[in-house]
C-alpha cells in the first residue's frame, strides 16, 4: 500500500468564535477539535502528520508538540491563504514518498471511513482526489463542476458561478489527496491574483486539469465534513456527537430511560447491563461496569464505577474517584481521589476527598474529609466495616481503623484504633427554663416600642 501522510490546517484565527480560546482548542464531546482530526488521520493510516499552526495561538502548537512532537509543527506566518498554509509543511515532508492528505483541523465528526475513498481514488489512478458533500444549503460553498464522465473539471465559488452552476448540489469540503511531489509542485505554481491577494488551494484543480491529469471526487455526509467556525456550529457538532454516542451505548446494551438527556464524552466506557437515569453527565475519563446504576442528575468525571454500584441521584464523582462493586454513593455526595471499597456506603450529604474507604464501611450523613490545610492535601483512611457517625469531620491526615466508630458530630483529629469508639465534642449542658425566659424578655421589649 502507498505510504500516507496528512497535513492538517490549523492556523486560522477563528475570529468568528468570538472567544479568547483558539478555535482548534474548543471541544466536542470533551475533546478538542484538533485532537479529533489527529485521531482520525492516525486511524486512516497516516504515518506522518504535519499540523500547520499560526504564531497567534501558542496553545495549539503546544497541543501538537505534546501529541506528535516538535517535528510535526509547521508555522504559517503571515497567513496568506490555504495553498500558502499547505506549502508551510513542504520542508517537514521533504523526505516523504507517498500520498499526502490535506484536511481541515476543525472537523470533529470526520471519520476514517469518510477519508478512505480519497486514498482509494488515488490507487485507482486519480492524480488528485477531492472530498465533496451535498449540503442542505449550498449558499456559501464552492461548487464542484463535474464532467459527463464524473471527473472534476473545476471548482467555482458562489460569487463567480452562473445560475446553472449555482444549481449544482455537489460542493467542496476542502480536503485533498495527491502524491507528495505532485501536490507541492502544483502548490508552488498557485498565484494570488484575486481580490484578497491570497493563495488558494482550490487553484490546484485547474493546474491538474490543465495538465490533463485525472481529478476525481469522493462524497461524504454533510455532518462528517462540517467545520466549527462559530459557537452555533460548535453546538450543532456537539448535538450530532451526542446523538451518535447515545445510539452507540444503546446498541451496546446500556439501558437509558431518557437517552436524549444523557451527555457523553469521547472516551466514556459503559458496560452492557449498566443503567443510566435521566440528566446524567459523563465528563472525560469515566468507566462504568455492568450492573451499575447511575441515578438522575449525577455528574461523573475521571471516575471508575464498579460492578453493581449505585451512584446518585445528585452525586458528583470527581477525578480519582474509584467506586467498588456494590458500593453506594448517594444524593449530594461528592467523591474526589478516594477509593471506595466493595459494599461501602455514603448515602447522604458528604464530601470524601483524598483517601480510602474500606469495604462495607458506612459513612454517615454530613461527613467531611477535611483534606486541605491551606497549603497541602492530606489523606483520610477509613477501615473496613468502620462506622462514621453523622456530621463527623475527619481532619486529615487521619486513619480510622477497621470496625471503629465515631460518634455523631465529632471532629476527629487523631487516629482511631480498630474496633474503638471515638468521641470528640463538647459535653451537653441543659439550662431549664432558659428558652422560655428568653422569649418572654424579647416579647416584652418589643411591646414597649
Amino acid at each position: 500500500m502507498t505510504a500516507r501522510a496528512a497535513v492538517i490546517l490549523a492556523a486560522g484565527q477563528g475570529t468568528r468564535m468570538k472567544s479568547p480560546v483558539p478555535k482548534m482548542l474548543h471541544k466536542v464531546g470533551g475533546r478538542t477539535l484538533l485532537d479529533w482530526v489527529i485521531d482520525t488521520v492516525e486511524a486512516s493510516g497516516c504515518e506522518r502528520i504535519v499540523v500547520v499552526v499560526g504564531n497567534h495561538s501558542p496553545g495549539v502548537r503546544d497541543l501538537v508538540v505534546k501529541r506528535l512532537g516538535e517535528q510535526a509543527v509547521a508555522v504559517q506566518d503571515p497567513p496568506l491563504g490555504t495553498a500558502h498554509a499547505v506549502l508551510a509543511a513542504k520542508e517537514a515532508l521533504a523526505d516523504f514518498d507517498g500520498d499526502v492528505l490535506v484536511t481541515n483541523g476543525d472537523c470533529p465528526l470526520l471519520r476514517p471511513a469518510d477519508l478512505e475513498p480519497l486514498f482509494a481514488l488515488r490507487a485507482q489512478g486519480a492524480a488528485l482526489s477531492i472530498l465533496g458533500f451535498k449540503p442542505a444549503d449550498a449558499l456559501l460553498y464552492g461548487r464542484l463542476i463535474l464532467g459527463a464522465d464524473g471527473h472534476l473539471i473545476r471548482i467555482v465559488e458562489p460569487k463567480d458561478a452562473t445560475p446553472e452552476e449555482l444549481a449544482v448540489k455537489a460542493c467542496n469540503a476542502g480536503m485533498y489527496c495527491a502524491d507528495r511531489a505532485q501536490m507541492f509542485a502544483w502548490l508552488s505554481r498557485v498565484d494570488n491574483k484575486n481580490a484578497k491577494q491570497e493563495y488558494y488551494i482550490t487553484s490546484i484543480v485547474g493546474l491538474a486539469t490543465g495538465e490533463e491529469k485525472l481529478v476525481k471526487v469522493a462524497f461524504a455526509p454533510e455532518s462528517a465534513v462540517m467545520g466549527c467556525d462559530t459557537p452555533m456550529q460548535l453546538s450543532q457538532a456537539e448535538a450530532i456527537f451526542q446523538t451518535r454516542a447515545r445510539a452507540h451505548h444503546l446498541a451496546e446494551g446500556v439501558a437509558m430511560l431518557a437517552p436524549e438527556t444523557v451527555h457523553f464524552s469521547w472516551d466514556t466506557k459503559i458496560a452492557a447491563g449498566a443503567q443510566i437515569e435521566q440528566f446524567v453527565v459523563f465528563a472525560p475519563g469515566v468507566s462504568v461496569e455492568t450492573g451499575a446504576v447511575i441515578r438522575a442528575f449525577s455528574h461523573l468525571e475521571g471516575a471508575k464505577v464498579g460492578l453493581g454500584a449505585l451512584i446518585g441521584p445528585y452525586a458528583r464523582l470527581r477525578p480519582g474517584a474509584d467506586i467498588g462493586a456494590e458500593a453506594h454513593i448517594g444524593n449530594f455526595v461528592e467523591v474526589k481521589k478516594v477509593k471506595v471499597g466493595e459494599g461501602a456506603k455514603a448515602n447522604h450529604l458528604s464530601y470524601l476527598g483524598d483517601g480510602t474507604v474500606g469495604a462495607k464501611a458506612n459513612i454517615g450523613a454530613g461527613t467531611i474529609f477535611c483534606n486541605y490545610d491551606g497549603f497541602d492535601k492530606h489523606d483520610t483512611h477509613v477501615g473496613e466495616n468502620a462506622f462514621i457517625g453523622s456530621n463527623s469531620a475527619l481532619v486529615a491526615p487521619v486513619t480510622i481503623g477497621a470496625g471503629a466508630m465515631t460518634g455523631s458530630g465529632s471532629v476527629i483529629t487523631k487516629d482511631v484504633e480498630p474496633d474503638a469508639l471515638a468521641l470528640e465534642r463538647a459535653e451537653q449542658v441543659v439550662k431549664p427554663g432558659w428558652a422560655g425566659r428568653f422569649r418572654a424578655a424579647k416579647l416584652a421589649k418589643r411591646a414597649k416600642k
